[in-house]
Formats: C-alpha cells, sequence, structure tokens
C-alpha cells in the first residue's frame, strides 16, 4: 500500500483487492514461506530469553486494519519480528552499530520492514517490539543471528494511516487497466524470398521484380505510430530488419558486380530498395527514440497534473493557509526502466506516497491553526505572518504563540504601569503646589480687591534646558505617556515650549522636551490650582 514493498506493486494490491483474485502461490514461493516459518519457529525461544517473557503467534485487528505477529507477550506490551537474515539486513545493522542511538533501528532498518513493525505497534497499542534476523542449519543449529528494539514512530504511524485513506479513495476510483499480454516481442516486416540473380554479361535469371515488390510494400507498412509496448518492439525489430535488408542488397550487388561490369538496371532496382529501407531505418529509429521519451514525459505530466490537482483541493480546504511545495521526482522513480507498464506501476506509487505527505502536511497545519483557534482568539493581530508560522512543528509553533502572546502581554502591563507612575507624579505635584495655597487659606484674608489674571508663564529658571536631539516625539505620543489631552496651542502659547519640527500637520519634539514640557506642566497646574483657592477665599 505505501509503495515500498520489493514483493508487490502498489498497482498489483489494487487489483487484487478491485478483483477479490489473488495470484496463486507457486511452489518456490511456498518453499520460501515455509523455510521462514521454520527459521521463526527455531528464533522464538531465544527471542523469549531476550524478552523475558514467553510469545504467543497471532492475527490482530484494529477496525479496518490488521496485523500478523510473529509473537507477542500476554500483556501485549512486547512484540516479536523475525526475518531471513540477508545481506540488507547484515548492512542495516552494521549501520546501527555506527550510530550508537537507541532509536537507530528506526532509521536504520529497510522501510518495508519499518512499515510492517509500525502498523503492528498502532494495532496492538504495543510499546516495542523485538526486530529478529537469523541464519539456521539444517539440522536447526543457530548459524549468524542479529537483533534489536524496535520502537513507535509517530510520524511514520500517521503517514501509515494517510495511507490507507488515500489507498481506500484510489480503490473506490479504480478501473482495471487492459489484460496484460507476456512481454511483446518484435515482429519484423513480411518476410522477404531469397534474392538470387545470375548474370553472364547481361542478367540470366533474377526474381528482382518479385523481390522489389514484396520488399517495398513490406518496408512502407511498417508501422510509425508508436503507443504500446507492442509498438515499440515491432519498431526496434523493424530497425534491425531494415539494416538485414540492406546488407543482403549490398552482398547482392557485390556478388553481381563480380559477374558483370555494368547493368544499370539490376544496380538502379538494388539501389532504390536499398535506399527505401534506410531511409525507413534511420526515421523509425529517430521515431522510436522520440517517442519513448515522449512517451515517459507525457507518463510523467500526467502523474504530476493529478499531485497538483490533489494538492489544489486540500489548498482550498486550508484557505488561506497554504500547503508548502511537495517535491517529487517522478523521472527520477522511472529512470532506467523499459517496458510502459513497469513505469506506470511506478509512478502510480510514487504518486500515492506524494498525496500522503501532502495529507500528512494538511493535518499537521489543521492542527496549529485548532491549537491556535485555542490559545491566541483576541490576539489575531500579533500574527500577520500566521500563513509562514503554521508550517512549524507543533511544538514549536505552540511555544512560538505562548511566547508572542506573553511578550505582548507584558508590553501593555508596562504601559499600564508608566501611565499610573505619571498620574500619581502629577498627583503628587498637584498636592505639593496646593500646600501653600491651603495655608494662606487659613490666615485672615485681605480686604477684597479688583483682581485681573494675566496669561500664565510655567516654564520657570529651573526647568530643563532643552537638549540637541532629532525630533521625532509626536504630540500624541506625549499625551499617551501623561494620560491627559492636549493642543499644540496649549503647549506652545500656555507653557512656553514650540515644536522643534512640523511635518504636515503634525508637530514634532525633541525627547529632552518631554521633561520640559512635565516641569512646565507641574509649574502650571500649581499656579492654576493656587488662582483658584484665592478665589474662592475672597
Amino acid at each position: 500500500m505505501m509503495g515500498c514493498s520489493p514483493y508487490k506493486s502498489r498497482g498489483a494490491l489494487l487489483r487484487e483487492l478491485h478483483t477479490g483474485i489473488a495470484p496463486d502461490v507457486d511452489v518456490a514461493t511456498q518453499k520460501r514461506f515455509d523455510n521462514g516459518h521454520r527459521a521463526e519457529e527455531l528464533a522464538r525461544p531465544l527471542a523469549e530469553e531476550f524478552i523475558g517473557d514467553e510469545l504467543y503467534p497471532v492475527v490482530g485487528s484494529l477496525g479496518k486494519l490488521s496485523a500478523s505477529f510473529d509473537g507477542l507477550t500476554l500483556d501485549e506490551r512486547q512484540g516479536f519480528e523475525h526475518k531471513a537474515l540477508n545481506a540488507e539486513i547484515r548492512s542495516a545493522f552494521a549501520a546501527m552499530t555506527d550510530a550508537f542511538d537507541k532509536t537507530a533501528p528506526n532509521y536504520c532498518l529497510p522501510i518495508y520492514h519499518r512499515v510492517q513493525m509500525e502498523q503492528q505497534l498502532h494495532v496492538s497499542g504495543a510499546e516495542r517490539i523485538l526486530f529478529m534476523a537469523s541464519k539456521w542449519t539444517a539440522d536447526g543449529e543457530l548459524v549468524e543471528e542479529q537483533h534489536c528494539w524496535y520502537y513507535p514512530d509517530h510520524d511514520l504511524r500517521a503517514n501509515i494511516l494517510d495511507g490507507w485513506a488515500q489507498f481506500e479513495r484510489d480503490l473506490a476510483a479504480y478501473v482495471p487497466p487492459e489484460s496484460t499480454d507476456p512481454a511483446p516481442v518484435g515482429k519484423a516486416p513480411d518476410t522477404l524470398p531469397a534474392l538470387r540473380i545470375e548474370v553472364t554479361g547481361a542478367v540470366t535469371a533474377s526474381n528482382l521484380a518479385e523481390f522489389k515488390s514484396t520488399a517495398l510494400g513490406a518496408i512502407r507498412s511498417v508501422n510509425r505510430t508508436l503507443k504500446t509496448d507492442q509498438d515499440f518492439a515491432d519498431a526496434e525489430k523493424a530497425v534491425k530488419w531494415c539494416a538485414d535488408v540492406e546488407s543482403r542488397l549490398k552482398a547482392a550487388k557485390e556478388h553481381a558486380l563480380s559477374q558483370t561490369a555494368d547493368i544499370d538496371a539490376l544496380f538502379k532496382a538494388l539501389d532504390d530498395i536499398g535506399a527505401e529501407a534506410r531511409t525507413v531505418r534511420l526515421d523509425l529509429d529517430k521515431l522510436v527514440s522520440r517517442r519513448k521519451v515522449e512517451v515517459k514525459e507525457e507518463a510523467v505530466a500526467a502523474a504530476r497534473k493529478q499531485l497538483d490537482a490533489h494538492i489544489a483541493t486540500l489548498n482550498a480546504e486550508l484557505a488561506p493557509m497554504r500547503l508548502p511545495q511537495v517535491v517529487t521526482d517522478f523521472a527520477g522513480a522511472i529512470k532506467g526502466l523499459k517496458s510502459l507498464q513497469s513505469m506506470q506501476d511506478k509512478l502510480d506509487a510514487t504518486l500515492a506516497v506524494a498525496k500522503i505527505a501532502a495529507e500528512a502536511d494538511a493535518r499537521a497545519i489543521r492542527a496549529n491553526l485548532a491549537a491556535f483557534k485555542d490559545k491566541a482568539e483576541g490576539f489575531e493581530f500579533l500574527f500577520a505572518d500566521l500563513s509562514q508560522l503554521v508550517h512549524k512543528a507543533a511544538d514549536d509553533f505552540a511555544a512560538l504563540v505562548t511566547a508572542r502572546i506573553a511578550t505582548h502581554d507584558a508590553a501593555e502591563a508596562e504601559k499600564k504601569r508608566k501611565a499610573a507612575e505619571a498620574a500619581a507624579a502629577a498627583a503628587a505635584v498637584v498636592a505639593q503646589a496646593a500646600a501653600p495655597a491651603v495655608q494662606q487659606a487659613s490666615a485672615p484674608a485681605p480686604a477684597p480687591a479688583p483682581m485681573a489674571m494675566a496669561p500664565i508663564r510655567a516654564v520657570s529658571a529651573s526647568a530643563p534646558a532643552p537638549v540637541e536631539q532629532p525630533a521625532t516625539l509626536k504630540l500624541g505620543t506625549i499625551c499617551e505617556r501623561l494620560g491627559i489631552t492636549m493642543t499644540a496651542a496649549f503647549v506652545s502659547d500656555t507653557l512656553g515650549i514650540k515644536p522643534a519640527k512640523t511635518e504636515g500637520a503634525a508637530k514634532l519634539y525633541r525627547e529632552s522636551d518631554f521633561a520640559r514640557i512635565c516641569h512646565a506642566l507641574q509649574q502650571h497646574i500649581g499656579q492654576v490650582y493656587a488662582a483658584q483657592r484665592e478665589r474662592v477665599a475672597a
């Protein structure tokens, strides 16, 4: 189903499940099965020693999925999988030895063994599986044994589950291909009669006319529309046939030349046939080469189109998010394959793997979006780059969302703290400025007299001096810091502080002007409060 088995193609499995007909097991395959079962039985006691518990062979199922276990402990926490030891498995164990990593089997063992054990873990719920490969003599003596522990690989398991979902969809839409015939054997055009020419200064005997008619008819009937394996096989055979015709004509011509000096009609006929055969041979040879490339390109383009359509469907579901690019080397997958059927099987398997990868990416994006909705509701404005962030691993994405929200909350809390401090400072200034006025109000009041107040200039001699700085501070920012609203006219006319720069309607101040404005504002509030107290007392 995952397209990685060296024993059966994904296309063959689709056909079997669609028709319900599986191929018969031949004698050689049955013998290989029997030898494997024998080695498994011999190895099971050894596996029980390593595991420290009894094993029993069993087939288990979970929903639609099933798995066959060479052994499972009674508590179903540990499993056993046995294989015949071969060069590929020896190489995998050598790589594990170099890795010094407990999880090395999860990437050193051949993928089709890992897929099998991962489904076993999913079906059984086991924690790990003992993978063992061994070799035995005919008398049941152990020759060689290798073993390791295989642990759950959650990414691979997700790919397998996605793979079965994709397989179900492919099976529902499956249409069996036309029955495949044995590998085609090229058929040359009609067999030509043996060319016979005898000359004695003049042609005394020849079947040239018959030969020419048959040869030219056969040559001109060669099929040049190449689509199937049979067409290609016929064309390649015709190329060889034309070359043979040319060589035979050349030999006949040379034989005739040895008998006569010049016979124009004979030579012209031979040249006509030879030229026609050569033209067809060269054209057909080029056509075969070109059409082979074109057929491969058409098959690769069709597979790519199907993958693009699948990704477009997923993107429509995820919009406005999009899947990352799914890189699939269809051309590389069929490199070196000769027959059209083998190429199509490989392309179908590669397409299925690419669809599974796309489904895994879509699943990860959905999970991140669900986590985002749960954690970041009301904070969407902090994530303008969400379309890039959703491609992160789940843990990294969750940590980033939490950190960004925490940073924002801390910044808001700091703003509120500063505003509270500014308000408290202003209140303290007001209270300090009001104290003399209160004292004055408690003394005997002088005789009332008309009083005219001039505009108050709040900047005193002790006001901070302006510092030469760039003008970047907006009046709105100053008001936000103070927690009050002021106009530029008030700051200029009442407090006596002019803007350092004007850009359009915006008045810009130096950072050092903020301290001057605060000082002037304190003086102004104090004077206004004192004047008000005097009016009340009067």
